[in-house]
């Protein structure tokens, strides 16, 4: 059987989102997966970015990751999704992403594409469960199928117990609180193996 095509979709703006996408691009590549790691582009203006020294510091350092277009979603067999909270739903950058896809919608395009989703805040609840299920809603209209990690395997756990999908609180000092590696890992796995069922029984 062909591989599963994974597209690994970001937005973060000091980091942590990012390191939460390259665990599961690495976790997704272990499962056999061909993976593409992307960013939504970025909304906020200079001057706020400029404001905040760690957020000014991660845009410059992964000014070469690709920025995500429609064509990796009709590639992708399988999506997961990394974002941080705002106020207990996904940051503008990822909804404005997600608002643009209409077309891909309309045209059926978007079905049956297995969906996950990892988020974070600063606090332990701050938001993180509320903003994924926020993004399943998207992903509902869309016809996915969500594959969430639930209690699945007992790396869960260990990170937080989280069923919808990992989630992470991020310190004033931008340190992630809890350790969530091998979760993100897992979920990625988990993610893949749902997709390949899904792209065998449609071949």
């Amino acid at each position: 059987m062909a591989k599963v095509n994974l597209a690994v979709i970001y937005y973060s703006s000091t980091g942590t989102n990012y390191q939460l996408a390259k665990w599961a691009e690495e976790g997704a590549k272990n499962a056999g997966a061909e993976v593409k790691l992307v960013k939504v582009p970025e909304l906020a203006p200079k001057e706020a970015i400029a404001s905040n020294p760690a957020w000014e510091k991660h845009l410059e350092e992964t000014k070469d990751v690709p920025t995500a277009a429609h064509e990796d979603l009709e590639w992708a067999d399988a999506i997961i999704f990394s974002v941080p909270t705002r106020f207990g739903n996904m940051p503008a950058q990822m909804r404005q992403f997600i608002d643009t896809t209409g077309g891909l919608w309309a045209e059926g395009k978007l079905v049956n594409k297995v969906v996950s989703a990892m988020s974070s805040a600063s606090n332990a609840h701050g938001g993180q469960e509320a903003t994924i299920l926020s993004l399943y809603t998207s992903m509902f209209h869309w016809g996915a199928i969500i594959a969430g990690p639930g209690y699945s395997d007992p790396v869960q756990f260990a990170a937080g117990g989280n069923p919808y999908g990992v989630s992470v609180t991020v310190g004033q000092d931008g340190q992630m609180q809890e350790d969530v590696e091998e979760a993100a890992k897992y979920q990625a796995k988990r993610t893949v193996q749902v997709a390949e069922w899904v792209k065998q029984g449609q071949q």
